[in-house]
């Protein structure tokens, strides 16, 4: 193993590789298609990366956040659209997931109301936007059960292959 860096604020590039035990030459030779200088740049935020070498490095690191870190944090359009996830267990996830909607369920016939005319005005603005940010905790819950997944086939505590058929028998449907 290389030199492990004392540095603070290390990027979540640089924390990975070094969680692998991968010094920087390592690392471009499991990357392939990144040399040992671009990865320095990277990791000491001198260059952003590109898109596609944060999916080589999310595939080879085994760390499918990497793209969503990438989104929320590096990417210009990303920082302002893309919500950054975190990790957590799928109990957590489920249960948030039904907390929200449940309070969703509490709140429809209050959008109905709302968009019956195809206007949001006046005293509707206010239960709207909270109605907003519900549909957003959902949207953002969803976002964070697809990465537990992703995890999980990348970690084989799911099966790949048996994922895949089932999912891709479900799109003739």
């Amino acid at each position: 193993m290389g030199r492990v860096s004392v540095k603070e604020n290390k990027s979540l590039y640089q924390t990975r590789r070094e969680e692998l035990g991968l010094s920087r030459e390592k690392a471009g030779e499991l990357l392939k298609s990144i040399p040992p200088e671009r990865i320095e740049k990277i990791e000491n935020q001198k260059s952003f990366p590109h898109p596609e070498e944060v999916l080589v490095m999310a595939e080879a690191y085994k760390m499918p956040n990497l793209c969503n870190y990438y989104c929320s944090n590096d990417c210009p359009i990303g920082k302002q659209y893309v919500p950054e996830i975190e990790m957590k267990d799928l109990s957590q996830i489920v249960l948030e997931m039904l907390a929200s909607l449940n309070a969703m369920r509490s709140k429809q016939e209050r959008l109905i109301e709302i968009t019956v005319d195809g206007i949001v005005d006046g005293e509707e603005i206010k239960d709207f936007v909270h109605i907003q940010q519900e549909l957003e905790k959902i949207s953002i819950t969803v976002e964070t059960l697809q990465l537990w997944v992703e995890q999980m086939l990348v970690d084989g505590k799911i099966n790949e292959e048996a994922y895949l058929t089932y999912k891709n028998s479900l799109k003739g449907n």
